[in-house]
């Protein structure tokens, strides 16, 4: 009976290290740009898509062009949060940014920094007028610039899911809303669906 046990003791254990030494920690380094996409869920890459042709397509809008004849000027925009209403956990501001640059990075509209980020350029103007700062230096007062139009939106998924494999559909909507009106100047909608197998076996 004793040697039985040992038997499967030692079975168990070299079982155990196999285990072990099959399924260390490996690491490779990859390009930023490159796509990769392990486990189906939502991340960096579908963020990028999904920012680049979304804002492409609302600069081709024709809200870009009226408002330009009317005041001869680029319009401001700000870049407000985006809701994620999936079931996923979804680092939205992520996305934001990407929105953001993509925005800035066109040349085609003027850019404000949200409403987080007054709140901290507004501390420090007043930290600067504490008496410390050389007035030489400080930045003015009452110079901001407001923002003609908003850009919201939400993330969206629908999983239809069987055993082995499921298939998941992101719907992104965004909105440019007119900030003095509350007309809504361009609407969008970009979707991705993904199809996922599982392996039959996986620790």
């Amino acid at each position: 009976m004793k040697k039985q046990t040992m038997i499967l003791t030692v079975i168990a254990v070299a079982a155990v290290s196999f285990c072990l030494a099959g399924c260390g920690t490996t690491v490779k380094r990859v390009s930023v740009g490159e796509k990769v996409d392990l486990s189906g869920l939502w991340n960096d890459t579908d963020s990028q898509l999904v920012s680049q042709e979304t804002i492409s397509d609302c600069l081709k809008g024709a809200w870009l062009d009226t408002f330009y004849k009317a005041k001869g000027r680029d319009p401001v925009v700000i870049v407000a949060s985006v809701t994620n209403r999936s079931y996923e956990h979804i680092n939205s501001q992520v996305f934001t940014k990407h929105l953001e640059r993509e925005l800035l990075n066109s040349g085609k509209v003027k850019f404000v920094a949200s409403s987080d980020e007054r709140q901290q350029m507004r501390s420090e103007r007043k930290d600067q007028d504490q008496g410390f700062t050389d007035p030489a230096t400080m930045a003015a007062k009452a110079k901001e610039t407001g923002a003609d139009y908003m850009l919201i939106g939400s993330i969206n998924a629908v999983k239809d899911e069987v055993k082995g494999q499921y298939a998941i559909l992101y719907q992104v909507n965004l909105e440019l809303i007119d900030l003095s009106t509350n007309q809504k100047a361009w609407i969008g909608q970009k979707e991705i669906k993904k199809i996922v197998k599982n392996p039959p076996y996986s620790l």
